[in-house]
């Protein structure tokens, strides 16, 4: 995984295609690499810096545990929605799994992403 650049984050908004759940905001863009680039926002809506750094930790920590799970060869950015604040790892894991599964993006399954 690695880090997406500011205009990498611009073309993914602009051209990939987004889902939401409950929790989470995920847009998906093919890029033409073999590995999968990651962003991550939070808003200072969702609380402050302490809290903001935690929920990104929690989407990190998800996406590198299911790193194997998802297809090579995408952007992805992940935005936390207010509802985030306060959630545990489990149900932060449940919702970036259950975009991961809208866009079709899990190595099992098939589709563009």
């Amino acid at each position: 995984m690695i880090s997406l650049k500011n205009q990498q984050f611009k073309s993914v908004y602009e051209n990939g295609k987004a889902f939401g759940n409950r929790l989470l905001v995920m847009y998906v863009l093919k890029n033409d690499e073999d590995y999968n680039r990651i962003g991550i926002s939070v808003s200072k809506k969702v609380g402050n810096s302490v809290v903001r750094h935690r929920i990104k930790r929690l989407i990190k920590e998800s996406l590198r545990l299911g790193g194997n799970l998802f297809n090579n060869g995408l952007d992805i950015v992940v935005i936390a929605k207010r509802e985030a604040y306060g959630k545990d790892f489990w149900k932060i894991d449940s919702a970036v799994k259950h975009l991961a599964e809208k866009h079709k993006i899990l190595v099992n399954q098939s589709g563009e992403g």
